[in-house]
């Protein structure tokens, strides 16, 4: 499981009194990869950072320690103001705004989610009766720059959130043929004339059910 949400993954290492499998110091300090035992089965988790570059390369790293199967979870701005704070995006393609995902696949307006990533969500939030769309994401390096004129294009194009790392992590994904599925649930709202910031980062329950949600669909792949 790849998850954004810090407290979340400190939460999991203490009460589940997780294994530090390896300790990946970076020039910023530890990146840290822990395993629990989720239902009788081993499951690795790390966070990856914050910014396509940075995901992309911890994503490589856990990829060449003999990870193959990836579940990601994060929050999201949303372009559409009828998503609610919490509302569950189900990644099907990210438009490549960013810089990495052209190292790993040809140029191209979007890199689309892996099929079996995808499946894989749907069948554990229909199992538990959870609503979700499946919608595009729109991937940019620079959040200062999600101007007025790129959301309304953006939204043209059928995008319904926006974060910086999802074409990075699946442009990985594919290039080194492991399977990757993400989900997002919706936080700030930049759909209108001005930002609502929504205090999306303090649903702290839709955060760690969310950690779990995506441990079980890791599981099941």
């Amino acid at each position: 499981v790849i998850c954004f949400f810090r407290e979340v993954l400190d939460k999991v290492v203490v009460e589940h009194n997780a294994k530090l499998l390896v300790e990946n110091r970076w020039e910023d300090g530890p990146h840290p990869v822990f395993e629990i035992t989720h239902k009788g089965r081993r499951l690795a988790f790390f966070h990856p950072g914050v910014g396509a570059p940075k995901a992309a390369g911890l994503l490589e790293e856990v990829i060449a320690l003999g990870c193959r199967e990836f579940i990601a979870c994060g929050g999201c701005g949303v372009l559409e103001k009828d998503i609610a704070v919490g509302g569950l995006i189900v990644v099907s393609a990210a438009v490549r705004d960013e810089g990495v995902s052209y190292h790993y696949l040809p140029p191209s307006r979007e890199v689309l989610a892996d099929e079996a990533g995808v499946t894989a969500l749907v069948k554990t939030l229909s199992s538990r009766g959870i609503p979700y769309r499946i919608g595009k994401t729109w991937t940019i390096d620079a959040p200062y720059r999600e101007t007025a004129n790129k959301i309304a294009q953006r939204k043209v194009e059928g995008c319904l959130a926006v974060e910086m790392e999802a074409a990075g992590m699946m442009a990985v994904a594919q290039f080194r043929g492991v399977i990757f599925g993400q989900i997002l649930y919706g936080g700030d709202d930049v759909s209108g004339n001005e930002w609502d910031n929504r205090a999306w980062q303090s649903r702290d329950a839709i955060r760690e059910n969310l950690f779990w949600l995506c441990a079980d669909a890791c599981l099941g792949l």
